[in-house]
C-alpha cells in the first residue's frame, strides 16, 4: 500500500498525483492519512471517500505516531507535501530518521525555491518568479477515483477526539476546494482598500490549509476577468507578495520573534523600547478588545467573530499593539499568539507591521523609531471608519457557547413576559399602545435573532419606558 500525507486538497495537487502514480505503477491501494496535531477538516474525509482513498487519522505528533502506522500496515512508499513552517519541517525530520527510504516529499503549493536564499523583499524576488511563471500555471491532471482498494478497514477515531472549544467556528465560507472555487467566483474587484466592501477574495485562510490553491485561482482570474489591470494586480498579490513570506519563513528560522528582524529593525527597536507609552493594555484586554481605540476593537472583533481582517486593518491592529505594550517583544508576542488562536493565515503580516519585515525604514517618531507608522487618522482617510465601527460595535455571541445562548433565552422570555404583562395591565383597550409594542417586540426578536445584543436590550428598556 501507499500512503499519502499533504494538504487537503484533492485539485491541484502534485503530491497527491505523484503518490497516486507511484500507487498505480504497482497496482495498490492509495491511503491518506492527517495527524489530528496538524488539523483535521472533515471535508477533506468526505474526498477522500469519493476517490475511493481510505482515510486514516491519527492523534499524536506525526514524528512519534507515524513511522509505527506506517510500520505496521506495511506501506511501501510515504509521499508528503512541502511546508516552510518550523513545526512541520522538524516533524518531516523525525520521520526521516525512521523512514528514508521510503519517503518523498513534493513541492505542490510553492514557489520561493526559484531562490536559493532569503529575499529581501517583493521586489527581489519579483523577476525570478515571473520567468517561471507560465510554466507553475500550467494545467494540472485531475485526481480520478482510485482504482484500487484497500482490503484493511481504517480505525474510526473521530468519535473520541478532544476538541478545544472555547474558540467558536467561523462562518466565513463552506470549507474544501470546492467552497474554495465557489468564493474565487464570487470575488469582484471593486474599493479593495475598503474593509466596509466586502471585496476581498477570502482566499489566504484556504491556501494556507492547503484547501485551495495559487495557480487554480490565477488561471480562474484570467478566464473570468476581462480587465488585464485587475489581472495583473491579483496575480501580483497573489503570487509575488505571497512567495516572500513563504520564502521569509523557510529561511529565517526566528520568523516569528524579533531576532528575525532586519538589523536596522532591532536597532531601532531597542533605540525606542523605553519610550513612554500613554497606554499600556494586558494582552486579555487586547483578546477581549477592552482598549480606548473603537476602530481596533471592531477590527480584533471581526477577527473573533470571522477568523480573519481586512489586510489594510491587520496592519494597524499589530501596529497599535506595539504602540500599547511595554516593548517590541511583548508586542510580537501578543500578535502572534492572538494571530495563532483566532486567524485563519499566517505569521509574516505581523512581522511587517512590527519588524519592518519587507519593508524600509521611514521618518524616525517615538516607539516606533523607522519602522512604518499608521494612526487613526490615516485609516479616517482610506474609508468610513465610523460604518466599519458599527458593523462590529455590537457583540455576537457564539452559539457553541451554552452560557451564552441561555443568557439569550432568558432575556426573550422576560421580553415576552413584559408583552404580556404591559398588554394585560392595559386591558387591551388600548390598540395603539398595543400596537407599538407588539412592534417594539417584533424588532427585539429581530435584533435577537441576528445576535446584536445591545440593540435587543436597548429595544427592551424603550419598551419598559414606554408602556
Amino acid at each position: 500500500m501507499l500512503l499519502y500525507i499533504g494538504v487537503v486538497c484533492a485539485e491541484d495537487n502534485w503530491a497527491l498525483i505523484y503518490a497516486r502514480q507511484l500507487a498505480l505503477a504497482e497496482n495498490l491501494p492509495l491511503q491518506d492519512c492527517i495527524t489530528f496535531k496538524s488539523n483535521f477538516p472533515q471535508h477533506w474525509l468526505q474526498e477522500c471517500k469519493s476517490l475511493d482513498i481510505q482515510f486514516h487519522l491519527l492523534s499524536g505528533e506525526p514524528g512519534q505516531t507515524l513511522p509505527s502506522f506506517v510500520r505496521n500496515w506495511k506501506f511501501g512508499a510515504v509521499v508528503t507535501d512541502f511546508n516552510p513552517l518550523r513545526i512541520p519541517l522538524q516533524w518531516i525530520e523525525t520521520i526521516k530518521k525512521h523512514l528514508m527510504s521510503l519517503l518523498f516529499r513534493c513541492f505542490s503549493h510553492y514557489y520561493f525555491y526559484t531562490s536559493g536564499r532569503l529575499e529581501y523583499g517583493a521586489r527581489t524576488i519579483r523577476g525570478k518568479i515571473t520567468k517561471l511563471l507560465a510554466e507553475f500555471l500550467r494545467e494540472i491532471p485531475l485526481v480520478d477515483t482510485h482504482p484500487h482498494s484497500a482490503s484493511r478497514a481504517a480505525k474510526e477515531v473521530l468519535s473520541s477526539l478532544e476538541v478545544e472549544c472555547s474558540v467558536g467556528e467561523v462562518d466565513l465560507a463552506q470549507p474544501g476546494s470546492c467552497g474554495g472555487m465557489a468564493m474565487l467566483e464570487s470575488f469582484i474587484d471593486h474599493h479593495r482598500n475598503n474593509p466596509n466592501c466586502d471585496a476581498l477574495s477570502h482566499l489566504s485562510p484556504r491556501i494556507h490549509a492547503g484547501q485551495s490553491v495559487v495557480c487554480s485561482a490565477c488561471g480562474e482570474a484570467g478566464q473570468t476577468r476581462k480587465e488585464r489591470q485587475s489581472v495583473a494586480s491579483f496575480t501580483e498579490e497573489l503570487v509575488v507578495r505571497r512567495e516572500p513570506a513563504d520564502n521569509f519563513c523557510f529561511y529565517n528560522h526566528n520568523y516569528d520573534n524579533i531576532s528575525g528582524a532586519y538589523d536596522w529593525a532591532k536597532k531601532t527597536l531597542q533605540d525606542h523600547a523605553k519610550d513612554c507609552r500613554q497606554y499600556l493594555y494586558t494582552k486579555e484586554q487586547l483578546e477581549n478588545a477592552k482598549t480606548r481605540d473603537q476602530l481596533w476593537n471592531a477590527a480584533q472583533r471581526q477577527l473573533v467573530l470571522e477568523g480573519k481582517m481586512h489586510g489594510f486593518l491587520r496592519m494597524n491592529w499589530a501596529k497599535k499593539i506595539l504602540e500599547w505594550t511595554a516593548s517590541p517583544e511583548e508586542a510580537l508576542s501578543i500578535a502572534v499568539f492572538l494571530n495563532d488562536r483566532l486567524s485563519l493565515d499566517g505569521y509574516v503580516g505581523c512581522m511587517w507591521s512590527i519588524c519592518g519585515i519587507h519593508d524600509q525604514g521611514w521618518a524616525e517618531r517615538p516607539i516606533f523609531g523607522k519602522i512604518r507608522f499608521m494612526n487613526y487618522a490615516g485609516c479616517k482617510r482610506k474609508f468610513d471608519v465610523a460604518q466599519f465601527e458599527r458593523k462590529y460595535a455590537a457583540v455576537k455571541f457564539h452559539w457553541s457557547n451554552s452560557e451564552n445562548l441561555l443568557t439569550c433565552i432568558n432575556f426573550q422570555f422576560s421580553l415576552f413576559v413584559l408583552v404580556l404583562e404591559r398588554l394585560y395591565l392595559r386591558g387591551f383597550f388600548s390598540v395603539v399602545r398595543g400596537s407599538l409594542l407588539i412592534r417594539c417586540y417584533i424588532c427585539y426578536v429581530v435584533c435577537w435573532y441576528k445576535g446584536y445584543c445591545l440593540y435587543y436590550v436597548f429595544t427592551y428598556a424603550t419598551a419598559d419606558i414606554l408602556f
